[in-house]
């Protein structure tokens, strides 16, 4: 499984008309097309940035619709007020739901690099020694990871039922993205938190 990402820096107060957008336009021009198995929507209101993810059955898939999507992108764009998006596209490495999404439900995103060795052993590290801990948090909802190994990147996503079991993460969570940092030998590049606005990525389970 595949997936392409595309944040988008915009203007907080357009973020209701952005939502609303992607859900009645975006999303369903882009789970019609060949391979795509779901998006996904991730915002945060108070700095107008926006995480829109589609997933896809295979890279040649994905690959095949990315002048298809570009229109789709610039509208989204051009309604949230931004200027520009940054397009990544990312292998999927581990996927795991312990129940739907609710309505309210909050993400903790998480971007790190590191040397070609730390990229291989950053799923199983996510899979066996962070995952079982997150599935403990009061509140937690899902979590997945994705890498790219050419650009020597990877990104942790956790899912929890509210904002406030969000907040109750942050200093547990923190520990444990220390430990696994230092044991992999990676680098954290950032960590944002986001309100999910759509979640239909159908990925099957793969933890």
């Amino acid at each position: 499984m595949y997936a392409r990402t595309s944040m988008i820096q915009g203007d907080p107060a357009k973020a209701d008309e952005a939502i609303a957008h992607v859900r009645d336009t975006v999303l369903p021009a882009v789970t019609a097309m060949p391979g795509c198995v779901g998006m996904s929507l991730l915002v945060d209101r108070d700095t107008g940035r926006a995480v829109a993810t589609t997933a896809w059955e295979s890279d040649e898939a994905m690959q095949s619709t990315a002048e298809v999507v570009r229109p789709l992108r610039s509208g989204a764009e051009q309604i949230l007020g931004g200027s520009a998006s940054t397009v990544d596209t990312w292998e999927v490495s581990a996927v795991h739901r312990d129940h739907a999404v609710p309505d309210g439900a909050c993400a903790r995103v998480t971007w790190l690099h590191g040397e070609p060795a730390a990229v291989e052993r950053a799923p199983d590290v996510f899979k066996m020694a962070l995952l079982p801990k997150f599935q403990e948090m009061p509140g937690f909802c899902s979590a997945s990871h994705m890498v790219d190994r050419a650009g020597g990147r990877w990104v942790g996503t956790v899912i929890f039922d509210s904002r406030q079991d969000l907040e109750a993460s942050r200093d547990p969570a923190a520990a444990l993205r220390q430990a696994a940092t230092r044991e992999i030998g990676a680098t954290v590049d950032e960590v944002a938190e986001f309100e999910v606005a759509l979640a239909h990525l159908h990925i099957p389970e793969m933890a």
